[in-house]
């Protein structure tokens, strides 16, 4: 059964004078209130400044870790694109000394399973390449340096090892996936990680 059933269409609907109108404005917003149920969204308000995940500035580019605790973003926040992580849990950013480097923009991001590793766009070495930042070095490693060509959206595997990204230097836009080696510790929840947030 269609809503048209019940309501008349608004084309026959002729208000007479401001109270009309106001009256019809109000039973549209009636119907409309009616329709909605709670819908789960807990996105903390925005805020002018201040350690929060929401400023009046542009964010964007979202990417959750594994269990949800970390949330890393892009934001012009601060006059310049950077990258930013949201601890949900607590409520606050967390620093990511020596990832947002001035003069350069920093963009793009994704995030292992358990948080560890950032991985993100970035013009710090004169041209676009991909970083994979490690939290608990607070060092970034430049995984295409070496490679001729443009190179954007990058994602990393929930373990930390692979990254794949798009690149044009076959003169295309193909997929590449960078393997970072046996040798790179991993990024893996932990089951201490799991009790300790619930």
């Amino acid at each position: 059964m269609s809503i048209a059933a019940f309501f008349p269409p608004i084309t026959k609907l002729r208000p007479r004078g401001l109270k009309g109108y106001v009256k019809l404005l109000a039973n549209s917003l009636l119907i409309s209130l009616a329709s909605c149920s709670h819908s789960g969204f807990i996105t903390p308000p925005t805020q002018p400044l201040g350690n929060v995940l929401n400023t009046r500035s542009s964010e964007q580019h979202p990417r959750f870790s594994y269990e949800g605790r970390y949330l890393v973003f892009a934001s012009d926040r601060q006059g310049k694109r950077s990258i930013w992580l949201y601890d949900q849990i607590n409520g606050r950013l967390l620093p990511l000394p020596g990832l947002n480097q001035l003069g350069s923009v920093q963009d793009q991001p994704d995030i292992s399973a358990d948080g560890r590793y950032i991985v993100y766009v970035s013009e710090q070495e004169g041209k676009q390449d991909i970083f994979v930042y490690d939290r608990q070095t607070s060092q970034a490693q430049n995984i295409t340096k070496n490679i001729l060509g443009e190179v954007r959206h990058p994602t990393i595997s929930g373990n930390g090892r692979l990254v794949a990204f798009e690149s044009n230097r076959s003169g295309q836009w193909d997929i590449i996936i960078y393997d970072r080696g046996l040798n790179a510790p991993l990024s893996l929840p932990s089951q201490l990680n799991r009790e300790s947030e619930k």
